[in-house]
């Protein structure tokens, strides 16, 4: 139990649907019932969207000070672009809102539009997102009906590569910096091919030297800690 007081990293695969704060306060609560504390410092290094799954890294006590040096590292995802039809938010959060013509998109087309992704860039975030203009979330404000502008952040993208065999559906995996929105790249896809896409799976399994092959699922990390 001194150890996570003292300070230490975890590796969870979180689960879909689920936000990172449902996995922090999920450990978070578990935690202080077992070490019978009123508090504990707990974090995570890198937000996933409630419809991602894969590698959390979470910190706990004294550990949360290692958070801004683990979120530097790149990143890299797997998962699913349907070419054809778009969401306001990008991904499958919410409805089809738009439906667009896929018949002229061939594979060295598809190829061709990959190659311009790589390297650094500016890339303009998701209007239904965390990032804060005037001191609230973009997301509030866009479920208001209110506008919002979003400034652009400076991005790299490292490899980026694709598998058209379900297409319209296109599967792929990408190694990108902190702060790349997957959903971003996803609709910029769908308007370089002169069509539209949505993000329809996504997937987190390295960031920086850190791997999904060793992260547990939480309800298992629970299970491991009553039996300390």
């Amino acid at each position: 139990m001194i150890d996570f007081l003292a300070g230490t990293t975890v590796l969870i695969d979180k689960p879909y649907k689920w936000t990172s704060f449902d996995v922090v306060n999920k450990m978070r609560w578990n935690l202080k019932q077992k070490l019978g504390v009123k508090n504990i410092k707990v974090g995570h290094a890198g937000t996933l969207d409630p419809l991602a799954t894969g590698l959390l890294i979470i910190c706990i006590g004294k550990d949360t000070k290692k958070i801004d040096s683990f979120m530097g590292g790149m990143k890299t995802y797997t998962g699913a672009f349907l070419l054809g039809k778009t969401t306001p938010c990008y991904d499958l959060e919410q409805d089809f809102d738009a439906e667009y013509p896929t018949e002229h998109i061939t594979e060295e087309k598809i190829q061709e539009v990959v190659k311009t992704f790589i390297g650094v860039q500016e890339q303009m975030p998701p209007i239904f997102s965390a990032k804060q203009v005037d001191g609230k979330r973009a997301y509030d404000l866009a479920r208001a009906g209110k506008e919002v502008e979003l400034r652009t952040n400076t991005i790299e993208i490292n490899a980026f590569t694709v598998d058209t065999s379900r297409f319209p559906e296109i599967d792929f995996e990408i190694s990108c910096s902190k702060g790349t929105y997957i959903r971003s790249i996803a609709n910029d896809f769908g308007k370089k091919l002169d069509s539209g896409a949505t993000l329809t799976a996504l997937r987190r399994t390295r960031s920086g030297d850190f791997s999904i092959e060793n992260a547990v699922l939480v309800e298992d990390w629970i299970a491991a800690l009553q039996d300390k």
